[in-house]
């Protein structure tokens, strides 16, 4: 089937702080100096920004937030956003004052370890948590020290699912506090052509949105920005407290002039299918009811309001019975009777006489309703191109005749028969959701929690309209055989009126020419079978424009999809078989770094120079999300990655080794000689490693551009007040104020506690620092009359395990994993040499494929490693721009 897991929810965030511990007197703290306007306990949130880029259904959203503490003390800052349950976090990184501390996915039981030493140690540890009906809360609190700026990044991606005919992006806004710069953007790219583009705010007059909304749409583009100035968030004319406080809500569909369409890219493809204007197909549908005690007031009258109204949508092909059960079971009819007029009437009469009492048993009403829908099928007293549905709503467990969950389970699963679906639907927060949801998953229906609220009978009538219209039944979706590999699920009972048929997979061959897709069904009248064929070169050209793509998005969406199945898949699996699904679905979860039930984050942020750990989970559905992962989850699919190796070496070139992707990443520092960078900085265990560039000799060039190398290396620890010196003539070590002197004519060795130093004549020197630091400065000696080149210095880290996460600088910065993508690899200006489009840290860049030297093992000769060149100093691959990394000395 095809139904959005929450009704009228697609994307949804709380941007913004929440800034604790606000004075009553902010002035007494700050002496007399002014603050800027909106500041609140000296902290001024002076930024907001919500990126959305919807790319095909599948959104890729950022949300950053950027303060300053203009206070003379330190203050805790908090990031809160709420995003949607459907949503896997991706990403997530913390800066202060230009060190950035990111979050790292790991398998779960790997993070809980981390997260239990923390809590044991006495530091915090943040949760994501469970956030009200759609959402989920994300909080990451900071100690930000006076006069230093903190900014927030986190990443999310998630797939929309169209919901009674439209794609809805629904965000939650609540900044706290006027912010100079708050802007909420989405830039949708759909290849079908955007039919609909709207948005709303409950928290503004549309006076005042009309002035700070812009939306248009053209063709396959289309762009909402929200951009209120000072003014526009006040909530009066004087005020200084902010109205942005509610939902902004972005709806689009795209044009349907064909009821499939198929996308390619990069050897993935998505198929989207929903017809339009088929006639409905019959239904005949069991209400089973739990009119136990614990119904007794409100939920029993919303349970019959919700009923009443259903009645009136009820078609006159339909059938219908409504069973409930308490410690008994009871019927309003023997069997299913047709939606007549006077039958509905009926109908109404007997739900408004319902009332509460007694016990619950669920196991006796759920065969009942089984046994109606298969009865009328067998004797043929509905329409043979119909179909059945079976509902249940309960607010509490099984306590009376079988109450065994399992055995319940098992009983159902036995009666349906996988002949039609099971939605069940919970009431409330007493009750075993997981149950109730496992059950409706293995019988091709979900699970709904329905909350105790004002609107509780709007959203079990919002329910019913989700499945009041099936248009076809035993949907199979075909492709040729062989030419498919790791498909997801392309078979569903039902497709419902205003939802979406969505398969992803991959293709076998990357270059075949075309493409056939068959969707086949039963509707209300005959058999149907849509057909697509795709050529692939048109394809081509219809994805030209890669400024509103992100990276390889059909692969992405295509891992959330899979994973997504996978998960609902295990909740019924046992042994082997759920060991096997949750070691392919952690495998996936760790390769596109999405946070899933089988994954956590690990933020490790600065807090009074010490580590805090922080844990984002993704949080069950149930009370407590108690599960344990077995150990063959990891043992099975989780490969330790190889040691990444980061080095600089050239002219300065630094290469960045990426083990997930077997692939490597290289950038140039243009800088005049003398400049000192910064290339590793760890606040924790104090070690900094700094190098000084030479030039080429005078003149040797004439008006060219001079070839530029490491002359000096720095390299220091502060904990053991050590510092080594390297140059192409001599290497220098300070223990303490005492310096020793080696030539590289040496051979020796050299250790004391915790560290070691390996000179190996003319060829290079080993640093290691305790177990898990290794450093390589390796000696390039150039023939005496060389006219253009000085003899210089490569640097190589061979081994950072024990690095920690707040480790930055030029290289630094890369110990921590990071994923890019790589796409539309094209010529360049060298035929040699291809072009390609980079996605990496949010931005896109154009690259070229290249490849660098590795003298680790030959300082002779070297070894070539391929790698994509980031040009203009790595601008947009590293924090900041390369000046931030300039320091005025070695040490």
């Amino acid at each position: 089937m095809a139904l959005t897991r929450w009704p009228c929810l697609i994307l949804t965030l709380l941007s913004g702080l929440a800034v604790s511990g606000f004075p009553r007197n902010p002035s007494r703290l700050l002496g007399k100096r002014s603050l800027p306007e909106g500041a609140v306990d000296g902290i001024e949130v002076y930024s907001t920004k919500v990126n959305c880029k919807v790319t095909s259904r599948f959104a890729h959203n950022v949300v950053t937030t950027r303060a300053v503490n203009h206070a003379n003390t330190a203050k805790e800052v908090s990031f809160d956003v709420e995003l949607p349950k459907t949503a896997f976090i991706t990403n997530f990184t913390l800066t202060i004052d230009g060190v950035t501390y990111p979050g790292n996915i790991k398998e779960k039981e790997v993070a809980k370890k981390q997260y239990e030493k923390a809590v044991s140690q006495g530091k915090t540890a943040g949760l994501v948590k469970a956030s009200g009906r759609k959402l989920e809360k994300f909080t990451v609190s900071v100690n930000v020290a006076a006069g230093s700026k903190v900014t927030f990044e986190l990443t999310y991606e998630e797939l929309l699912k169209r919901h009674k005919g439209k794609y809805e992006m629904y965000l939650k806004v609540q900044p706290k506090q006027l912010v100079k710069h708050f802007e909420i953007t989405a830039d949708i790219f759909e290849p079908q052509g955007i039919s609909t583009l709207d948005a709303e705010a409950s928290f503004i007059t549309n006076d005042l949105l009309g002035s700070a909304l812009t939306k248009s749409f053209s063709g396959k583009k289309g762009h909402v920005s929200f951009k209120p100035s000072l003014d526009q968030q006040r909530s009066c004319p004087t005020c200084t407290d902010s109205l942005l406080k509610g939902d902004f809500i972005i709806t689009y569909d795209v044009n349907r002039e064909s009821p499939a369409n198929v996308q390619i890219v990069n050897g993935y493809f998505v198929h989207f299918f929903a017809p339009q204007g088929l006639p409905v197909v019959p239904k005949s549908v069991v209400f089973v009811i739990d009119v136990s005690g614990s119904m007794h007031g409100r939920k029993m009258e919303q349970t019959k309001d919700a009923l009443l109204k259903i009645l009136e949508d009820v078609k006159e092909d339909d059938y219908l019975n409504f069973i409930l059960f308490s410690g008994d079971v009871t019927t309003w009819k023997d069997s299913l009777v047709q939606a007549t007029p006077e039958n509905i009437q009926e109908a109404r009469k007997f739900v408004m006489d319902i009332h509460d009492q007694g016990m619950t048993n669920i196991n006796d009403a759920l065969l009942r309703g089984i046994s109606m829908l298969n009865k009328a099928r067998e004797e043929h007293t509905v329409p043979e191109r119909s179909t059945s549905i079976i509902i249940m709503l309960t607010d509490g467990d099984a306590n009376v005749g079988e109450s065994r969950p399992e055995k319940i389970q098992e009983n159902v699963r036995n009666a349906i028969d996988g002949k039609f679906p099971l939605y069940n639907l919970g009431f409330g927060n007493n009750l075993n959701y997981n149950f109730l949801e496992n059950m409706a998953l293995e019988n091709h229906g979900i699970a709904r929690r329905i909350y105790e609220d004002s609107d509780a009978n709007l959203q079990l009538q919002g329910f019913y309209e989700e499945v009041a219209n099936p248009l076809l039944t035993s949907v199979e979706v075909e492709y040729p055989q062989n030419a498919i590999l790791d498909l997801t699920q392309n078979s569903y009972q039902h497709f419902y009126d205003g939802s979406e048929i969505v398969v992803a997979g991959r293709l076998a061959d990357e270059d075949m020419n075309s493409f056939k897709a068959d969707v086949k069904g039963h509707g209300a009248i005959n058999d149907l079978t849509f057909t697509e064929e795709v050529d692939m070169k048109e394809m081509e050209k219809a994805l030209q424009e890669r400024e509103y793509i992100f990276g390889d998005y059909i692969e992405r969406l295509w891992a959330y999809l899979t994973i997504e199945q996978l998960l609902d898949k295990r909740k019924n699996a046992r042994g082997e078989e759920k060991e096997n699904l949750t070691a392919q679905a952690l495998e996936l979860s760790l390769k596109y770094h999405f946070v899933t039930p089988l994954t956590s984050m690990v933020v490790t942020k600065p807090e009074d120079n010490e580590n805090q750990t922080a844990i984002a989970n993704k949080p069950g559905e149930g009370p407590l999300d108690t599960e344990v992962i077995p150990s063959m989850a990891y043992l099975t699919s989780y490969q330790v990655p190889k040691t990444p190796y980061y080095y600089v070496d050239g002219d300065p070139h630094f290469i960045i080794q990426v083990p997930e992707k077997d692939d490597a990443i290289c950038f140039n520092i243009d800088e005049d000689p003398g400049t000192v960078l910064r290339l590793i900085q760890d606040p924790v265990t104090g070690l900094t490693v700094n190098g000084q560039i030479i030039g080429e000799k005078t003149g040797s060039l004439g008006s060219q551009a001079r070839r530029t190398y490491f002359g000096k290396l720095g390299i220091a620890s502060a904990r053991m007040d050590f510092q080594i010196e390297v140059t192409p003539e001599k290497i220098t070590l300070w223990n303490g104020d005492a310096p020793s002197t080696f030539s590289w004519l040496d051979t020796v060795m050299i250790t004391q506690d915790g560290l070691s130093v390996m000179i190996n004549r003319k060829k290079n020197m080993v640093v290691s620092f305790g177990d898990g630091v290794t450093f390589v400065v390796v000696l390039h000696q150039v023939w005496k009359k060389e006219p253009a080149h000085h003899d210089f210095l490569g640097f190589y880290v061979v081994d950072s395990r024990g690095m920690s996460a707040q480790t930055h600088g030029l290289l630094g910065q890369f110990f921590h994993p990071f994923d890019f993508q790589v796409s539309d690899v094209h010529p360049g200006s060298d035929p040699t040499k291809p072009d390609a489009t980079m996605v990496v840290k949010n931005h896109q860049l154009t690259v070229t494929r290249g490849s660098q030297k590795d003298y680790r093992k030959d300082i002779g000769v070297g070894r070539n490693v391929a790698c994509w060149f980031v040009h203009n100093n790595g601008q947009g691959l590293i924090d900041g721009i390369h000046r931030d990394y300039i320091v005025p000395n070695l040490f």
